[in-house]
């Protein structure tokens, strides 16, 4: 397998729900279908979702599967370089904060599952050593 799309679902606070390693190859909305219906029963308070443009296609699509109302948040029309957009920084910083982690930063592993087994394993270390900083 050549490269890897992480695809996420985070909390406010950018924690991850849940998430799917899928190929590079595969398609944005092929992730979103993997991945949404996990969410499902797991979560009761979960009423609006927010994704980029690449997931537009399944808004109607996340209403009939749970009822979430699922947001595209878009660019504007004159904006120019980089500007962050509202709501989708916080999956970005998630990204960030996995970033930090070596054997993240590369595509070592052979099996997705083994790589979402990694990121799992980063976000409880992130979660650790927020619940209890070293001192």
């Amino acid at each position: 397998m050549k490269g890897r799309k992480r695809h996420l679902v985070v909390d406010t606070l950018g924690l991850i729900l849940t998430l799917c390693v899928l190929p590079a190859d595969q398609s944005d909305r092929a992730g979103a279908e993997r991945l949404l219906p996990r969410l499902v029963g797991r979560f009761p308070r979960l009423a609006k979702l927010w994704a980029d443009s690449s997931y537009q296609g399944l808004v109607a699509w996340a209403a009939a599967l749970a009822g979430w109302v699922l947001e595209i948040v878009r660019r504007a029309t004159d904006q120019v370089g980089f500007v962050r957009q509202p709501h989708r920084w916080i999956v970005e910083r998630t990204f960030a904060w996995l970033g930090d982690y070596h054997r993240l930063g590369r595509d070592y592993e052979r099996l997705p599952e083994s790589s979402e087994a990694l990121v799992y394993l980063a976000m409880i270390h992130l979660m650790i050593r927020r619940l209890a900083p070293a001192s």
